[in-house]
C-alpha cells in the first residue's frame, strides 16, 4: 500500500514531494535539505525549482532540465512533480508542489498537504497545473 508522504510545515511542499520521490519520511527529507541550505520556512522553496532539482540531484534522480508546460494528464510522463494552486504575491509567481506518478497505467497524484482527507488523489479537475518537471529514476 502506498503510504504518502504529508508536509508536516506550511510551505515544506517541496521537501514532502522530494521525500515521496525517494522513499523518505518527511523528517528524514528535512534533516537532508537542512543541510543543503534548504529550509521549508524559505518561500523560495515553492517560487523556484533549483531547490527540488538540487536534493534529486543529490540524491543521482534526474530532471528535466526545463519545465515543461502542461497540456493534458494523459501526456504527462510517468514521473513529474507539478505545479498547483498558482498565484502571485508581490509579483512574484508561487505555487504549490505535488507528485503524479503512473503505476500499471494508473494516473494520481501525491499531494502532501495536511488538509486534505487523502493524500492519494484522482480529482484531476479539480486540480490546475501550469507546468511540470520530468523526474527519471534510473
Amino acid at each position: 500500500m502506498l503510504k504518502p508522504v504529508v508536509q508536516e510545515e506550511p510551505s515544506g511542499c517541496g521537501i514532502a514531494s522530494v521525500a515521496n520521490i525517494l522513499g523518505k519520511t518527511y523528517q528524514e527529507m528535512k534533516t537532508r535539505a537542512n543541510a543543503m541550505g534548504i529550509y521549508a520556512e524559505d518561500k523560495s522553496l515553492w517560487s523556484d525549482t533549483q531547490y527540488v532539482r538540487r536534493m534529486l540531484s543529490s540524491a543521482r534522480v534526474e530532471t528535466s532540465p526545463t519545465e515543461v508546460a502542461f497540456e493534458s494528464w494523459s501526456k504527462l510522463p510517468d514521473l513529474a512533480l507539478l505545479s498547483i494552486k498558482h498565484h502571485q504575491e508581490d509579483g512574484k509567481n508561487f505555487w504549490h508542489w505535488v507528485l503524479f506518478k503512473r503505476v500499471n497505467g494508473q494516473p494520481f497524484v501525491l499531494d502532501s498537504a495536511s488538509y486534505l482527507p487523502s493524500n492519494i488523489r484522482t480529482d484531476f479537475d479539480e486540480m490546475q497545473p501550469e507546468w511540470f518537471i520530468e523526474v527519471k529514476i534510473a
